[in-house]
């Protein structure tokens, strides 16, 4: 039930949702205001690091993402918290038949259950105390382009037999209203839950989930994927040192040894907060590790085989042309290679496929403690 209570603090709420385009002409002023309420666009630089692709594992969701950018069909991306789900889903607008169109973004666990349909399929005058007047809601704001439901897991089971209606009818109902509204509206739903697993417990319609499985995005956490790490470093270092005029940085070899080591928990959000980070307390024209301010626990000791591990930081540092000479290249492998193995040389030795007797000459001629 709405009160005046939650309709304040649905008001509030509003002031948070995030809206990246104006309406096409000929829609309401109502919806038009509205649309525009709260939040700026997502900068072209930042959304650009949905796509920042290198890795085998990326290039295969972008070539996903351009199949179904182009149909109309539901999409449902999964992906950890941080991984850039909103800039995919922003993606997949942009290059559909509806990037003329709205597209809107709505935070489906922010949302009290309260005030779920009330935001979503707006309200009539005189529906509770306090509705003073006609509110439209994000579907029919949405109308001709796309709706963003993130977290849909979130949302309370017995308002997703509704969600689940709009899919069949594509038509919504206001809270206190008698007629329906048709809408036209593409869904992108998201979630950094197992809806299949949500499911089985009970706590996710069945149906509703297959209505939204139809175009299916699975995204990989950054730590598996890390052929990407340091493209999607370079783009945020160059985005951010072009906001802060300090276009003279660059990344230092110990600092690239660091970002290719962690493991990533926050995924792209803690890579880019890493970097502008660097950008803004830097020393000098070099990124040093201390820089990015990155937590010690997270760095990765479970990503694969420790011969693995090596191989993915000496592949990303030989594609960093003209960076690296055979000499650093040799060293930071034996020295990768020596921390894995808890300076124990027999292990450091096997690591290296190395005789005992070869390792210490390379530990002594690279001045390896």
């Amino acid at each position: 039930m709405v009160n005046e209570i939650s309709l304040a603090r649905l008001e509030k709420w509003r002031t948070g949702l995030t809206y990246h385009r104006d309406l096409r002409p000929g829609q309401s002023a109502e919806v038009l205001r509205l649309a525009r309420r709260g939040g700026a666009d997502i900068p072209p630089s930042i959304r650009a690091s949905a796509l920042v692709f290198r890795d085998p594992v990326s290039l295969e969701l972008q070539r996903r993402l351009l199949q179904f950018s182009v149909s109309d069909a539901s999409v449902l991306i999964v992906g950890e918290t941080g991984t850039g789900k909103e800039l995919i889903a922003r993606y997949v607008h942009d290059n559909s038949p509806r990037a003329g169109g709205p597209f809107i973004a709505v935070n489906c666990a922010a949302l009290p259950e309260t005030l779920v349909e009330a935001e979503l399929f707006g309200y009539e005058k005189g529906a509770f105390t306090g509705a003073t007047e006609n509110r439209t809601g994000w579907f029919e704001a949405a109308n001709g382009g796309t709706i963003f439901l993130d977290e849909i897991g979130d949302l309370p089971l017995a308002f997703q037999v509704k969600l689940l209606r709009v899919l069949q009818e594509r038509e919504v109902t206001p809270v206190g209203g008698r007629k329906t509204r048709p809408v036209d509206v593409r869904i992108v739903a998201a979630t950094n839950v197992n809806l299949e697993n949500a499911v089985r417990a009970g706590h996710f319609r069945e149906d509703l989930f297959f209505r939204l499985n139809v175009a299916r995005l699975d995204v990989a956490p950054l730590r598996a994927r890390r052929d990407d790490i340091l493209t999607l470093s370079e783009h945020f270092l160059h985005v951010y040192s072009e906001k802060t005029g300090r276009q003279n940085l660059s990344l230092g070899k110990e600092a690239i040894k660091v970002l290719l080591h962690y493991s990533w928990p926050g995924n792209i959000r803690e890579l880019e907060n890493a970097i502008h980070h660097a950008v803004l307390v830097a020393a000098d024209h070099v990124i040093r590790p201390d820089d990015l301010n990155l937590s010690h626990v997270a760095l990765d000791k479970t990503g694969g085989s420790d011969a693995d591990s090596i191989r993915h930081i000496i592949h990303d540092l030989i594609r960093r042309e003209g960076m690296f000479s055979l000499d650093d290249l040799v060293h930071m492998a034996i020295e990768e290679a020596y921390e894995i193995a808890e300076h124990n040389q027999i292990k450091t030795a096997k690591l290296l496929r190395l005789s005992r007797s070869q390792l210490r000459t390379l530990l002594k001629n690279h001045r390896i403690d």
